[in-house]
């Protein structure tokens, strides 16, 4: 598989996002670890969660804890593999999230995902979401203290506006490695915090990159060309959608979610996939 870059480690061109594994929906834990195992097998070096992707209140980090078992009984060298997680956004347990961007909330998630995890260090964790009552360089700069200290490797936030973008790479003195917000065809909102990376040279992870496409099915208006071009392929539309984000950028890393191995088997044969110029022009 192709690699693109966070920080100074190279990571698989397509991750894997952990999220459906562990809400509501979620499959049992069998076939969430095969879900990982196949990611692994297919070449994804890039795991995506956080201490918020949970179900029951009793429950925070289930993701985190699961992403380590899998790891941790996987039949190959994981030691390459990239995980991210996330501290700042909660889960009370009655389907709703809320905030914490206190500096000293993000420092004992940041342990506690740590002891989850297992490993001397995070390899990359981000600010989950700007609290409003909490001055965002306040936050921020517990992740400057954090990578000062050791205890995570690489620095990233999600869900921020271009001036946040700005505001955290002063923070921590250059040192910002991805940003991780939602984009897809169907929401085009942060491409400018995509061009903003790409300014500065900084990785930028889709969340939610297939924008709902769950099948061939699901195909609706925006979408159409995607499932015209994957016909001609001889691909699945969601390929097609991950081939449309890598060529959108050097520095997009979609991190699709998955909770089947044959889907994230399938989204990582984007990386092999090159859209003509001609195809990218007829997908907007």
């Amino acid at each position: 598989m192709q690699t693109r870059r966070i920080g100074t480690q190279q990571v698989s061109a397509i991750g894997l996002g952990g999220m459906p594994m562990s809400i509501e929906g979620r499959p049992d834990e069998a076939r969430s670890i095969a879900t990982v195992h196949a990611a692994l097998d297919a070449g994804v070096t890039l795991i995506d969660t956080a201490d918020a992707y949970h179900l029951h209140a009793g429950e925070v980090g289930h993701n985190e804890t699961l992403i380590a078992t899998a790891l941790a009984t996987w039949g190959g060298d994981a030691s390459s593999v990239l995980v991210s997680t996330k501290g700042g956004h909660l889960r009370p347990g009655d389907g709703t999230w809320t905030v914490d961007g206190r500096p000293e909330h993000l420092r004992a998630a940041a342990q506690a995902s740590l002891k989850r995890l297992g490993g001397d260090a995070i390899g990359l964790y981000h600010f989950h979401r700007p609290d409003p009552a909490v001055p965002y360089a306040d936050s921020v700069g517990v992740l400057a203290e954090l990578l000062d200290e050791g205890t995570i490797r690489f620095a990233g936030i999600s869900n921020a506006t271009p001036e946040q973008i700005r505001i955290a790479q002063e923070v921590l003195g250059g040192r910002l490695a991805s940003v991780q917000n939602q984009f897809s065809p169907a929401f085009g909102s942060s491409r400018p915090e995509l061009d903003l990376c790409d300014e500065l040279d900084i990785a930028f992870l889709p969340w939610s990159p297939l924008g709902g496409i769950s099948s061939a099915a699901d195909l609706g208006a925006r979408f159409a060309p995607f499932g015209q071009v994957a016909r001609e392929r001889g691909v699945s539309p969601q390929v097609v959608c991950l081939a449309w984000h890598l060529a959108t950028s050097p520095r997009v890393i979609p991190i699709p979610g998955a909770s089947r191995p044959e889907s994230i088997r399938d989204s990582a044969t984007a990386a092999d996939l090159t859209l003509t110029a001609d195809e990218l022009a007829s997908l907007g």
